[in-house]
């Protein structure tokens, strides 16, 4: 049963939250991260990413980084621009994009939790890219960017999340991307009581996206309890931020990819081989697929729809996804790439960027593009409960759950 619990945050001043919310700090090169604090000296991003303050030749990993981002938290706080609320709270964050609107839970999550496989996986990580977020949250003792969680939606906490949502926000914004962000506090004893039973009910939640800040913070939280070895499981650090948010009200977008070379085929004998395993059909119009098995192709500024063969579907939970099969009867055995999270030659594209990017990349730096199906919510549930991994770059979550907002302090 999942522990999922009030915390009091540390977040920004009212009349500065908008100022302050960043996109994750993943999201961005070093050159871009620079480039967006440029004259925003509020931004968490400023923090998320202090290498931003730095020289370029200090190294993105160098200890100063995580101290400069320390530094310029605790003068935050120093100078007022954040503040902590006096005791445990839920909070509500709603994201509109779109016209679509998705409200989650503000809360902490316990490690125990991720240990036991209670809050379930769906990707791996990688060693390097959880240094960086361990070093950084071990630095600043606090937790900065939330884990995005996903649960089977329950009518009772929709009702009781409707019912505060009612409500006059404490946060409401529109960033520039024009996503609005709004926040509520839920700081009724009732309700607090309620959601924390509710959730206690609830036998698997599922990380959505944030494995390696998920990853990350239980190992500091390991890490903190090797250091405490009389812990008694109610410390700070044994738990980690997250918004947890209803599947119901979920979007994911594709994950497209594009390659850089044929593998030494020409055009022709390139055909042939993806005709064995896929049907081909030329496109006057960029291909946006409408269903699973089902691909767009765009090569020498020409579309094609590709649909897979009967043959080679599944219903195993991971050979059965569009991401597998375009895989391991096309990318693998076709153009040679047998490893998607190391190859060079090939990259992903968010589906937020839409099928223009796939054209510029084809026609630029790459040499060919495929459009994706979504992978669905449902899907990604059940290759968690299988205990099974979904091929890298899977997903894509929009819109982005800002950093800055809520801050989860682990040593206080």
């Amino acid at each position: 049963m999942a522990d999922i619990r009030p915390f009091a945050a540390v977040r920004p001043r009212k009349d500065i939250a908008s100022a302050v919310a960043a996109l994750p700090y993943d999201v961005y090169s070093r050159k871009e991260a620079k480039e967006e604090v440029s004259g925003k000296p509020l931004s968490f991003l400023c923090i998320d990413r202090a290498e931003t303050g730095l020289p370029d030749e200090v190294d993105t990993y160098a200890p100063e980084v995580y101290a400069r981002a320390r530094t310029l938290f605790e003068k935050m706080i120093e100078d007022g621009n954040f503040v902590s609320d006096d005791k445990p709270c839920y909070y509500i964050y709603e994201l509109t994009m779109d016209g679509r609107t998705q409200s989650g839970i503000v809360a902490v999550s316990a490690v125990d939790d991720y240990l036991s496989g209670t809050i379930k996986k769906h990707e791996n990580t990688r060693a390097d890219k959880e240094q960086d977020r361990i070093n950084h949250v071990d630095t600043l003792s606090a937790q900065t960017g939330p884990i995005f969680l996903a649960y089977r939606a329950q009518r009772e906490i929709d009702a009781i999340v409707d019912r505060i949502r009612a409500g006059v926000p404490e946060n409401d914004f529109t960033s520039d991307d024009g996503i609005g962000h709004r926040v509520w506090i839920v700081d009724r004893a009732e309700d607090i009581e309620r959601l924390r039973d509710l959730f206690a009910k609830t036998d698997s939640i599922y990380i959505a996206d944030g494995h390696h800040r998920a990853a990350s913070a239980v190992k500091v939280g390991v890490k903190r309890r090797d250091a405490h070895p009389g812990y008694t499981g109610e410390e700070e650090f044994n738990f980690f931020l997250s918004v947890l948010f209803p599947d119901e009200q979920l979007a994911i977008l594709p994950y497209n990819r594009v390659v850089r070379d044929l593998n030494g085929l020409t055009p022709d004998a390139f055909f042939d081989a993806v005709g064995k395993h896929f049907t081909i059909e030329k496109s006057d119009a960029p291909v946006a697929p409408e269903k699973k098995g089902t691909f767009g192709l765009f090569l020498d500024n020409c579309w094609y729809k590709l649909t897979a063969k009967e043959e080679i579907l599944s219903d195993d939970p991971v050979k059965g996804l569009d991401v597998s099969i375009l895989q391991d009867y096309l990318l693998a055995p076709v153009l040679g790439i047998a490893d998607p999270r190391t190859d060079s030659r090939i990259d992903f594209v968010g589906g937020i960027r839409g099928l223009s990017e796939l054209e510029k990349r084809a026609t630029t730096d790459m040499k060919l593009a495929f459009s994706m199906y979504p992978t669905s919510i449902e899907e990604l549930f059940d290759v968690a409960d299988a205990g099974l991994l979904m091929p890298p770059k899977s997903t894509w979550f929009e819109p982005k759950l800002r950093s800055g907002l809520f801050i989860h302090q682990i040593e206080r």
